[in-house]
């Protein structure tokens, strides 16, 4: 019996262990709702500090700009070329990977609360391109700083 009641209490502890968010998770969380908040409000240069994913299409959308000058790319992109800066419904963690990765499906809201949801796109019927409300996003951890990877949603 008292073999038994040992195996339950360690089985228990390790499903908490397993389901309880970590400080990294945590942290990683914060850290893309701050990104979206800074983005959402013009802080250009603060979600700038958050973000590490390449530049490649901010300077794409914006030629005649500075390809150094990223708070003037992060700008043009939300107000100006489709980039839907938006604060964050939702996030909740999909995967946690070896790698120091943290995946997230993530739902935003519109300026004025309610879901956001990217329609069909380019002349594309809803059945060649469903209406999507939820979008994947990593965070990285690298040298004890966590950073966004991804740009946010794109709508022509």
């Amino acid at each position: 019996m008292k073999k038994s009641l040992l195996i339950l209490l360690v089985l228990i502890w390790l499903l908490a262990a397993c389901t309880a968010p970590s400080k990294d998770t945590e942290q990683a969380h914060q850290t893309l709702i701050a990104f979206f908040d800074y983005l959402d409000k013009g802080e250009y240069s603060q979600a700038d500090a958050l973000y590490g994913g390449g530049y490649e299409a901010l300077t794409s959308f914006n030629p005649n700009i500075d390809p150094d000058d990223h708070t003037a790319l992060w700008e043009n992109g939300c107000r100006m070329s489709g980039l839907q800066c938006l604060t964050v419904r939702s996030a909740t963690l999909k995967e946690q990977r070896l790698d120091g990765k943290f995946v997230f499906t993530v739902e935003f809201s519109n300026p004025d609360s309610s879901p956001f949801i990217l329609g069909p796109c380019c002349g594309a019927t809803p059945t060649e391109m469903p209406p999507q409300s939820q979008f994947e996003y990593t965070v990285v951890e690298e040298a004890g700083k966590f950073l966004v990877m991804d740009l946010p949603v794109y709508m022509p």
